[in-house]
């Protein structure tokens, strides 16, 4: 698995950026409040939604192909199984 690394670069009320890099590729992964409740209930840190993301990101395609900037919740149009998956990791971190 490639090293991941993240970092917060802007929260507000409703909305987080984070810098994320993959070996030389960097990124940049915006994160709305309301998409990160519905996706983990708050039951994981923001920064670890994003690291899963990536990870399931890189499961599936190259870091090349990535989008260097992007909502997260742009994911599900290019990978509809990414809700489920997503939900489906943090309630077996939880069991």
């Amino acid at each position: 698995m490639q090293k991941i690394k993240i970092k917060i670069k802007k929260k507000s009320d409703n909305c987080w950026v984070f810098g994320v890099q993959v070996e030389e590729m960097k990124y940049e992964a915006k994160l709305n409040k309301e998409y990160y409740e519905k996706l983990t209930d708050g039951k994981i840190e923001p920064d670890e939604l994003v690291k899963k993301s990536f990870e399931f990101l890189l499961e599936r395609e190259p870091k090349e192909s990535i989008l260097r900037e992007f909502n997260l919740s742009v994911i599900f149009r290019y990978f509809p199984e990414y809700e489920k998956e997503i939900k489906k990791q943090v309630i077996c971190k939880f069991k």
